[in-house]
């Protein structure tokens, strides 16, 4: 049996489908669910954001064509690990893209949680949760924006682009149920077997590894070559004297970019 939600969308029974024409933010309407202690697969889905953010909070365009969806989940876990789950988000949305769009698009994902075509944005993630006193998760709102039919000309510094002008045609209710069973396939995966395998499908399909990145942080820089990431979703870089540096926030950059 698959669940609607009244919006004639059908998702695997995991999730309970909230469908607007119009909304402020997944994310809030999301929150306020977790406040009434709904259960988790919360699934928001809007056609239009009025008040959309970003990373950092920046403000994210939210205009009619695109995917607005939340899901809030409650993952039996502390805060450190449910952070880490946006690396599973980045790969429910590679696995997502990869079906719709043709065969020679270039797809990556750039840490810690951007989706590329051909190096340009394609996709936003945001994160959002609350911990008891024992930092263990109460629960975990898990944001994504994905441009289908039209893009911002810069989003979080990077170049932006969509599933249309990458030449790709997909219904956002196709897309929304392709994205809700590759994330809920790995969501169960990562219960099962833990961020490992995670970790595992992120580096495989991650942008500019083996290449000289830099990190850019509030009031410094720097770089290294981009090595691996390690069981913390921490960056691995090696360092021009050969030493390693772990890197845990920033934004990342590659040659030319």
């Amino acid at each position: 049996m698959m669940n609607d939600g009244g919006s004639g969308v059908s998702l695997p029974p995991f999730f309970e489908l909230s469908a607007f024409d119009t909304i402020g933010s997944t994310n809030d309407e999301a929150r306020r669910l977790a406040d009434l202690e709904c259960r988790e697969g919360q699934l928001i889905w809007s056609l239009i954001q009025t008040s959309g953010v970003g990373r950092r909070g920046r403000q994210w365009s939210s205009p009619s064509g695109n995917l607005y969806c939340s899901i809030l989940l409650r993952p039996n876990c502390d805060a450190a690990e449910g952070a880490r789950l946006s690396f599973l988000v980045a790969v429910a949305l590679f696995n997502t893209l990869k079906q719709v769009l043709p065969d020679t698009t270039s797809m990556a994902l750039k840490w810690p949680n951007d989706i590329l075509i051909d190096g340009k944005k394609v996709a936003g993630i945001l994160l959002e949760s609350r911990s008891n006193s024992d930092n263990q998760l109460d629960w975990l709102i898990v944001g994504t924006g994905v441009n289908v039919a039209t893009f911002p000309t810069v989003t979080d510094g990077l170049a932006a682009t969509s599933i249309d002008q990458a030449g790709a045609s997909v219904k956002l209710e196709t897309l929304l149920y392709s994205y809700a069973s590759h994330f809920l396939d790995l969501y169960q995966a990562w219960k099962e077997d833990g961020f490992a395998f995670i970790r595992d499908a992120w580096l495989d399909k991650a942008s500019g590894r083996g290449e000289r990145v830099t990190v850019k942080l509030a009031n410094s820089q720097f770089s290294g070559i981009f090595k691996d990431m390690d069981l913390s979703g921490a960056l691995i870089l090696t360092m021009d004297d050969g030493s390693t540096k772990l890197v845990t926030a920033g934004e990342v950059f590659f040659q030319g970019t």
